[in-house]
């Protein structure tokens, strides 16, 4: 069975052939400024412009936890917004993170990535500033996409 591929260096420039969907988790509160999407809207303004319209308009559309945005940033490379974290503090109900809404999100970055043909690219989601733990998220990772066949890698920043 296939494995994830862990390597140090920038999930937002993977260096492999072919479709690339970068994914990373967002907040439910319509906040960008802090951690990986820093780095994103260094290289791209679209996915952050499409995340604040899309937070915007919710009441019209599906912007929510476990909802997964996907923008096209160059010709073969896309960034997945995926709302995986309730807030932006770690407060009585414990850290951001929400295991359940990062499944169902990598649900849908599986059904994208086999649509694309793509190979999916990211840090180690909800593990940052949302204050999850990796070896809470490496299964779902390994159970929605390497398992599907969905190549994956995850990037350590290098310092």
């Amino acid at each position: 069975m296939s494995e994830i591929t862990y390597v140090r260096g920038d999930a937002t420039a993977p260096s492999v052939k072919g479709v690339k969907l970068i994914a990373h988790v967002c907040n439910d509160i319509g906040g960008w400024g802090k951690g990986f999407v820093l780095a994103l809207s260094r290289r791209w303004p679209e996915p952050e412009a499409a995340y604040r319209a899309w937070h915007r308009d919710r009441a019209h559309n599906d912007f929510g936890l476990g909802a997964t945005q996907f923008v096209q940033v160059e010709k073969y490379v896309w960034v997945a917004n995926l709302i995986g974290q309730r807030g932006i503090r770690t407060g009585s109900k414990g850290v951001p993170v929400r295991y359940e809404a990062i499944d169902t999100g990598l649900a849908h970055l599986a059904t994208k990535a086999a649509e694309l043909d793509a190979s999916v690219h990211m840090p180690r989601i909800g593990c940052g500033l949302a204050g999850g733990n990796w070896s809470r998220v490496e299964p779902l990772i390994m159970r929605r996409l390497v398992e599907r066949g969905v190549a994956v890698t995850v990037y350590d920043h290098g310092e």
